[in-house]
Order: C-alpha cells, then structure tokens, then sequence
C-alpha cells in the first residue's frame, strides 16, 4: 500500500472514529429528551384532568349534580367566583344568569377560599413589616412584685385593661421581615379539556344517582399515541391515568 493511499484510509479511519463518537453521544442523550418530553406532557396532562375533576366537583357543590357538559359546568363555577368577588354577601342559595339560562347554585362561606386554593399555585414573599413595640409593666401574682415585659402596641389596649396592669415605661418602632404566604389564582378555561399531546378531548363519566364523576385520558393503552423523534426514536404513550370519585390512578 502506498503512503497515499495510507493516509486516506488513516484519513477514514479518523473520521469514521468522530462519526462513530457523535452518533454514541446521540444515541445516549437522544432518548434522555424523548424522556423529559414525555414527562412534560404526562404532567401537564394530570394538571389538566386534576383541574377537570375540581371545576366538576365545585360545580356538584354549587348544583347538587355533576355537568356531562364540561364547558358549562366550568362557566358556571367561574361565574359563582365572579360574582361572590363584586358581591361578598354572594352567599346561600343564589340565582346565576348565564347565556339567558338561570341556575340556582348555592354557595358556602368557603367557595371562595377553596375556589382561590384550588386554583393557585402556592407562592410565598417577604414582606417588611413596620410595628412598633411597647415596654409595660405588670403586677405578677406569682412572683409577688411588678414585672416587665414587651407586646406589640396592638395589644396594648387588652394589657392595659387589665387590673394588673401598672404603667407604660415606652415605646419603640420595629422593622421585622415576615414570611407571607399566598396563592398565586389562575381561572380555569377551556383548554384543559384538551389532553396537549394528542390534542384529543378528555373522556368523562358521570353517575350522578351515585354521585361519582370519572376523568380519564384519551390516550390508552388500547389507543396509543406515537410520535416519531430524531428518525430512530418514538415519543411514546398509553395513557396518562384517570381520576375516578377522587382517586387518581398514579398516587
């Protein structure tokens, strides 16, 4: 073989060790992707039918039955919120007016709060509270003599009425950090009826003599759904569970 041609086939050789190389790295973190993807869409898919089985559930709550029609049940559960935050006297048995329909719902003293839990993503911020403290003086039975003792100037008021209570030696302001916790409330509209990857509609089943509401995926296993992903990979499913009477299938 001449040096020429040895060099080609070093040449070769060379390259098909970098190809060789590129396509170990591909076939590795190729199917690392399809994984995340499939579980973005499996967890965005359970939100979905978690938020169904709410809107259903609140709606039961406000009409004594479940809603074979999603989308009405779910106007009508947002609606009853609407209304409770321009009226908070929105409570008991009211009349809805929606699309020239009346419903009668009848709404508790803690719609409001759970509607808000539900529907929100739990979030906490750090609030500078600005307080002032007071330094008083009170008769301890216990120990036989005056005492003293510190309380926010809001409770001063219930100290001093007191019959133990001597004088007030002071006041001084507070700067404190207080950790606040609060939801951040979204409203729930037609698209979570839709599973996001195959963009097919979630199947419900309701009793409502028994008062049992089901929510299931549209993929199953009996109906998968498949996807090709970088020529050689599939972005697979069969199904992403169901919440039947409360229960869901992946807990």
């Amino acid at each position: 073989m001449s040096k020429l041609d040895q060099k080609k086939f070093s040449d070769l050789l060379e390259l098909i060790i970098i190809l060789a190389f590129f396509f170990l790295i591909f076939v590795i973190y190729a199917p690392v992707s399809v994984w995340s993807e499939e579980q973005e869409f499996e967890k965005e898919s359970r939100f979905n039918m978690k938020n169904i089985y709410d809107v259903e559930a609140f709606y039961e709550q406000l009409t004594g039955s479940y809603n074979p029609n999603f989308f009405e049940a779910m106007k009508v559960v947002n609606s009853a919120r609407d209304s409770l935050l321009g009226d908070s006297l929105y409570i008991g048995e009211q009349s809805l007016t929606l699309f020239g329909r009346e419903y009668a719902v009848d709404i508790n003293e803690s719609f409001g709060f759970n509607y808000d839990t539900t529907f929100g993503f739990k979030s906490y911020r750090r609030d500078t509270i600005l307080d002032t403290t007071v330094q008083i003086v009170m008769f301890s039975q216990e120990l036989g003599r005056n005492d003293t003792s510190f309380t926010q100037k809001k409770f001063l008021s219930t100290y001093s009425q007191d019959p133990n209570y001597v004088a007030n030696l002071g006041e001084e302001p507070l700067r404190r950090v207080e950790l606040i916790e609060y939801y951040k409330t979204f409203i729930p509209d037609s698209s979570i009826f839709t599973c996001p990857l195959s963009g097919d509609q979630y199947l419900i089943n309701i009793d409502n003599e028994n008062k049992k509401f089901k929510v299931k995926s549209p993929i199953t296993k009996e109906n998968p759904y498949k996807d090709p992903r970088f020529l050689i990979f599939s972005l697979k499913s069969f199904g992403h569970g169901e919440i039947n009477d409360g229960n869901r299938s992946w807990d």
